[in-house]
């Protein structure tokens, strides 16, 4: 089913960084966005999560997904890392969406934070202060976040950048777990190409080149890797 249906996009700000964009996300893929730095990899983010407007085309969301029932994990900064706030209530605070002009979390919604929490192995963490926690704590916490705002899509941003490569493999790990198993369907921004060659059912490389397609094309495509390899991957 598809889930999600761009067409025709040019994005970026007073001048495009990307024209005659096409893709098409269906239920259950595993999509790496891949790139070099300044290529539009988080401009084509913002835009699918309606923070900014395509400059033309369209993004057309279907089979059930809303926009603001996108899970969504962004990079993080040092003043996010250092928030003086518990690790329930990091979790918790996922729920907002949900809550609409309601003032307060529901049972349902404390429920599902416990849920998210517990699927990332991290609910005896729940009293501790979130910048006490390590680098991959912090992330499985902004990660069990995002589960609480996802229905069936999940949006991540480089969400291995700055982790050592234990806590890599692991986030890698529970990501593709929750593809795998729950069939949650992710589209991930990364420089890892190592880790789109393992884990990816498609994948969109934004360049000079631009390709879209499975990731057995995308190694038909390009048997020496001819894209450019990124530094600073941690393959799994």
């Amino acid at each position: 089913m598809i889930q999600m249906n761009c067409r025709g996009l040019a994005l970026g700000y007073d001048s495009a960084l990307v024209r005659d964009l096409s893709f098409t996300v269906h239920t259950g893929d595993y999509l790496y966005i891949l790139g070099e730095n300044g290529a539009g990899k988080s401009t084509l983010m913002k835009t699918i999560l309606g923070l900014m407007a395509p400059l033309e085309g369209s993004v057309t969301l279907s089979g059930g997904v809303r926009a603001n029932e996108i899970g969504y994990l962004p990079q993080q900064t040092q003043a996010q890392r250092d928030f003086p706030a518990t690790v329930w209530e990091v979790a918790l605070s996922g729920c907002q969406s949900r809550c609409g002009l309601r003032p307060f979390y529901t049972k349902a919604e404390k429920e599902l934070a416990r849920q998210s929490l517990r699927r990332m192995d991290l609910e005896p963490f729940s009293k501790r202060c979130y910048r006490e926690l390590s680098g991959g704590q912090q992330q499985r916490v902004l990660l069990a976040r995002a589960l609480c705002a996802a229905r069936k899509m999940l949006l991540l941003d480089e969400p291995v950048a700055g982790l050592d490569p234990p806590s890599s493999r692991e986030l890698y790990r529970i990501i593709a777990q929750l593809n795998e198993k729950e069939h949650m369907t992710i589209l991930m921004i990364s420089h890892d190409t190592g880790a789109a060659l393992r884990y990816a059912s498609h994948i969109l490389y934004l360049g000079e080149q631009t390709f879209f397609g499975t990731r057995e094309a995308f190694l038909q495509l390009n048997p020496g890797h001819r894209y450019p390899e990124q530094k600073g991957g941690q393959t799994p």
